[in-house]
């Protein structure tokens, strides 16, 4: 046994035992048939695929298969509402209000959100041109942005947007890193639609004086709204595929329920405030709050999936087709 073949085996450690038994020798086979001469390690294409394949058919043993679908939506519903989140704050950061504390203007604009909120939106025209693989690495791009905003603004004293817009941002571009494989119509459509509707409405209502920008009450008022409003969706998407026996949607709105609670975050940590009503919060109320929102969503998810496990499951019974060539393109698939 070359050691190749023996770090394959070690990597079908993640499908599960019985499993291993009926079609381990037929996927180290397949594996090594397709390795390169001289190759010493499991190309990184090969432990991604093995990896995924073995989280699928774990989850199929659990009576568990419909979970990965339901992500794969929840994804989708993410990116639209992160690319909507950013077109609203690009707009607002095109007119600056008063700088917080000693922080100033990334002059002209409000922050160093400004770059985040580009790439977000770069990362939508990805997404209409190329949905997949181009756009993930669009997503992980202004992800990585998103999370630099902080460091960077402790770095050179600019200010930068609050945690509490930022929060829910990070969320929402972690689970869009988990889109399905292929061109997606509602991704392609939806994505644009959603970027310029929501900057649309954002430019008219700061025109008209209805919304004043990152740090005022009307941003207090506006993210538990938006945040209800993704709820919303989640559970009308849920209701209207449980109608259809699909569970998509019920697990699509579990994964939801983080981003939806650090909408809120800003409200519930000024409900503790002793400046209540005022856009200002401590910031150790903040953290608190924060830590609790984004445990709810992966306690919860967490606990239906260990309360839908089913003993004695199999996943053997997968159907998969005898020829080396189908066992990569289906055996991998998730």
């Amino acid at each position: 046994m070359t050691n190749l073949e023996r770090r394959y085996l070690r990597l079908l450690n993640v499908y599960p035992s019985d499993y291993r038994r009926a079609r381990g020798a037929e996927i180290v086979g397949t594996c090594l048939d397709l390795a390169k001469p001289g190759q010493r390690w499991p190309s990184p294409g090969d432990i991604t695929d093995l990896v995924r394949g073995g989280v699928r058919q774990r989850l199929r043993a659990a009576g568990l298969i419909d979970l990965v679908p339901g992500v794969h939506l929840a994804s989708v519903v993410a990116l639209l509402a992160a690319t909507a989140f950013a077109a609203i704050w690009w707009v607002a950061e095109l007119r600056p209000v008063a700088p917080v504390g000693d922080h100033p203007h990334m002059s002209p604009f409000a922050s160093l959100g400004f770059i985040a909120w580009t790439a977000w939106l770069v990362a939508a025209i990805a997404a209409t041109v190329s949905p997949g693989r181009t756009t993930r690495v669009a997503v992980a791009v202004a992800l990585a942005l998103t999370i630099a905003a902080v460091p960077l603004s402790a770095l050179t004293g600019l200010s930068r947007p609050p945690l509490f817009i930022l929060l829910p941002q990070v969320t929402l571009g972690a689970l869009a890193l988990l889109l399905p494989e292929g061109s997606l119509t509602l991704i392609r459509v939806g994505v644009p639609l959603a970027a310029v509707g929501a900057g649309g409405t954002a430019a008219y209502l700061i025109l008209h004086d209805a919304f004043d920008g990152y740090y005022a009450a009307s941003t207090a008022r506006f993210l538990p709204a938006a945040g209800g409003l993704l709820l919303a969706v989640a559970l009308l998407l849920a209701l209207g595929l449980a109608l259809h026996r699909d569970n998509r949607g019920v697990w699509a709105s579990l994964v939801l329920l983080t981003p939806v609670a650090q909408l809120s975050l800003h409200k519930l940590a000024g409900s503790v405030s002793p400046w209540r009503g005022s856009p200002s919060v401590e910031f150790s109320a903040l953290a608190t709050y924060a830590v609790l929102v984004s445990l709810l969503g992966p306690v919860l998810l967490t606990l239906v999936v260990v309360a839908r496990q089913r003993p004695g499951g199999n996943g053997e019974r997968d159907g998969h087709r005898g020829n080396r060539g189908s066992i990569r393109r289906h055996m991998f698939r998730i």
